[in-house]
């Protein structure tokens, strides 16, 4: 599965860096986080390295939707319900601090953005609460939203909020861009390089740099480390256990109608997204959503037929073309996190919980923590940092989230003990079901080909190599039960 923007794009050749070498900064993840990150830090004539596992793009940045919007879905309700009205204006001033920054971006470096409204909106009569309450969270938090009756889609409306001159873009030529303006400043990009650890070096006297662990055993070593990974790849401060892994769809569809202009986001169960893009100089529709958790879906591809039903369905003319999915990461709380892997020590960074919001937060959290390393201060950014009081008040949703993982692991261990693996002719590649990061039994993720992991998200290719985090080891190569003839991969831990 390719996303419509990664279709046409050729990858970062493989490279690594010369083992020893010393940085001020070292940034972990080459998505649109830590890619600004690194244009920041070395802006300010800071000697900076990225390392990216995959490629630039590879993760959420390369399959996210590309919208650039204030008004997001009902976020700002959800917000506001857990946090009261000042929390809900730092965010809000923290996605508008980032969204001008890649407005402003785009614009001096030619690059394409889409001007259109943002509209949430109530398909059923059950939802038309949420998108009020919306209506109300983004009123108080100063933005000029407004009630709206869309007239440009195939189906009916119950209610609709509408903020007008929101952004829509292509995020691989973004990153491009990114790439080569990094270059231009002295940073540095090394793709197919995977950390595996990064700890103090010892040193006499108080804390010295950083040691970075790679994949082949070769270390850097750097003043300060920033993970922009999605979820933080090091078990330190416990993000995994703080941080909802989920996983939505996408697919572009040629229309012989009329393509929508707005980009809507649905309020409701199942979330759907709409928004056009530019493909040979046409426009096609972008249909998302249709998520669920990892590894948790029972079928992932019914989870994309669905979504392909519903296009069809609405929009007769409809055919797919590109096909994709997407991971992201929502907090206990339904903030961000931006700061400190452990408190008091700045060193260490990392930025995570974008919800699918990762245009606007990733930029707002690369100011932020460029901005804390170089000495600066955002006001709207205390709110979002990575231990804050507002955690107290969310063990009930951490004590919840970690019953299911609890339950996952003990469910999917007896499911493991009782059963045969299936196998999967088509995918002649033993390997051991077993998640690298804590032993969760895996999930055949039927659509992607593909090892999910139900306690946190990490996810493996067939042949067991590491796809996403916060797993940084690849599947054991050695089939589960060591008699039988290593001819298939299993196709599922569940019992046959």
């Amino acid at each position: 599965m390719t996303s419509l923007w990664l279709r046409d794009h050729r990858p970062e050749p493989a490279s690594s860096p010369r083992p020893g070498e010393q940085y001020d900064h070292v940034v972990v993840g080459a998505g649109l986080t830590g890619l600004v990150t690194a244009l920041l830090l070395a802006r300010a004539g800071g000697s900076t390295a990225v390392l990216e596992a995959r490629h630039p793009g590879a993760v959420a940045t390369g399959n996210t939707t590309g919208k650039l919007s204030l008004l997001q879905g009902t976020r700002a309700s959800a917000i506001a319900a857990r946090h009261g009205r000042e929390t809900l204006r730092a965010y809000v001033d923290a996605n508008r601090e980032g969204q001008s920054w890649l407005l402003r971006y785009c614009q001096d470096h030619g690059l394409h953005v889409d001007r259109e409204s943002a509209v949430t909106i109530a398909t059923e009569r059950g939802d038309t609460g949420a998108v009020d309450a919306e209506f109300r969270a983004c009123r108080a938090a100063g933005l000029p939203v407004r009630k709206a009756t869309p007239t440009e889609l195939p189906f009916r409306t119950a209610d609709a909020v509408e903020l007008p001159e929101q952004a829509q873009l292509d995020p691989i030529l973004l990153l491009t861009t990114l790439i080569s303006d990094l270059r231009e400043h002295g940073g540095e990009l090394y793709s197919g390089t995977r950390v595996r650890d990064v700890r103090p070096k010892a040193t006499l006297g108080g804390r010295g740099p950083l040691r970075v662990c790679l994949d082949d055993d070769a270390t850097l070593e750097a003043g300060s480390v920033v993970l922009a990974t999605g979820t933080p790849l090091l078990d330190r401060g416990g993000f995994f256990g703080r941080l909802h892994a989920r996983r939505s769809y996408s697919v572009a569809f040629e229309l012989s109608e009329p393509v929508p202009r707005s980009m809507y986001l649905r309020a409701g169960d199942p979330t759907v997204s709409l928004r056009y893009a530019w493909r040979d100089r046409q426009r096609v529709l972008l249909v998302g959503g249709f998520g669920h958790d990892v590894g948790r879906a029972g079928s992932e591809q019914a989870h994309v037929d669905s979504l392909v039903d519903w296009a069809t369905t609405h929009f007769p003319s409809a055919v797919p073309r590109e096909r994709w999915s997407a991971q992201d990461y929502d907090s206990i709380d339904r903030l961000p996190y931006v700061g400190p892997l452990l408190p008091g020590d700045d060193r260490v960074l990392v930025a995570t919980g974008f919800a699918k919001w990762g245009l606007t937060n990733g930029t707002a959290a690369a100011l932020a923590m460029a901005g804390r390393l170089l000495g600066g201060h955002q006001p709207w950014a205390r709110p979002l940092r990575t231990w804050r009081p507002s955690e107290l008040t969310s063990l009930p949703s951490a004590a919840s989230l970690n019953a299911a993982v609890s339950y996952r692991m003990a469910s999917g261990w007896t499911r493991l003990a009782m059963s045969k693996l299936r196998r999967n002719e088509a995918t002649p590649c033993p390997v051991r079901p077993v998640c690298t990061h804590l032993g969760g039994v895996l999930e055949w993720n039927d659509t992607e080909s593909s090892w999910d992991c139900p306690l946190h998200g990490s996810r493996f290719a067939a042949d067991g190599r590491v796809l996403e985090g916060p797993a940084t080891r690849p599947l054991h190569p050695k089939p589960l039960h060591p008699k039988r003839p290593p001819d298939a991969v299993p196709h599922s831990a569940r019992p046959e």
